[in-house]
């Protein structure tokens, strides 16, 4: 009885031993570990301001009547005066890329309505399209002059402007050394947080990348362009990046 005790003892005594190595040889590991987990998540954000280098400018004109040789001659006529209008103040004719035309009979539509007075409309969009944005822009300004002739630019509804659209084409010229200004402004940010924890900023231990977006410099209005005109209104632009960066922490 003696001798079962004592083996008893000597099995638990090496199972104390062994729990006790185990346990050693866990802490030394998870030492080993738990420095390579250590890191900081940091965004950098780097701005541009940029000019827009391409005009879009859509103009149309609308006239409506109930004979539809008598309309398509007043629209042809306002066409007219449109085109000439935008070549005698510089436009060039390579710009103009675009004419077309639309006819409604309104009696044929499925909304049609018995008192509609006028039956049809007719439409010519014509649309510029121009590198010579400060062109295109003061010119635009200057439609009070087709006013004065007779020619009134038509427009329906928030998605249907005839005012130019200025847009910035050359972002991947100016990605990369954005990219790395976000980049450096997010090693300062890991740089400062390490300081502020004893720590050192080690290697990179996962980047992502955030989408380029472009603005209007001086946006104002709801929709993000200058006065509710639009996203694209302004000929200045404001290019953003923002990137998150994974770093190391040292000690």
């Amino acid at each position: 009885m003696a001798a079962e005790r004592t083996g008893l003892t000597a099995i638990a005594i090496g199972l104390a031993v062994g729990l006790l190595g185990g346990a050693a040889i866990l802490g030394h590991s998870l030492r080993d570990i738990r420095p390579s987990e250590r890191f900081v998540t940091v965004r950098g954000v780097a701005e541009k301001q940029v000019t827009a280098d391409l005009a879009i400018w859509p103009l149309k004109v609308r006239v409506a009547g109930n004979d539809l040789a008598t309309a398509s001659q007043s629209a042809d006529a306002a066409r007219d005066k449109v085109l000439a209008f935008l070549q005698d103040n510089g436009i060039n004719a390579k710009d103009i890329v675009g004419r077309d035309v639309h006819v409604v009979d309104r009696q044929a539509t499925d909304y049609a309505q018995a008192n509609t007075q006028l039956r049809y409309m007719v439409e010519h969009t014509i649309l510029v399209r121009s590198a010579e944005v400060d062109k295109v822009q003061k010119i635009s300004q200057m439609t009070d002059k087709l006013v004065a002739a007779g020619v009134v630019l038509s427009s329906q509804g928030t998605w249907d402007k005839t005012s130019p659209q200025f847009l910035f084409t050359q972002l991947n010229a100016i990605k990369p050394g954005m990219m790395a200004e976000a980049t450096k402004s997010a090693r300062e940010a890991a740089t400062q947080f390490a300081a502020d924890s004893g720590s050192k900023v080690g290697a990179i231990r996962r980047a992502s990348q955030g989408l380029f977006s472009i603005a209007d410099r001086d946006r104002t209005g709801p929709d993000g362009g200058e006065g509710g005109g639009g996203p694209a209104s302004d000929p200045n632009k404001k290019v953003r990046v923002v990137v998150s960066v994974d770093y190391f922490l040292e000690k």
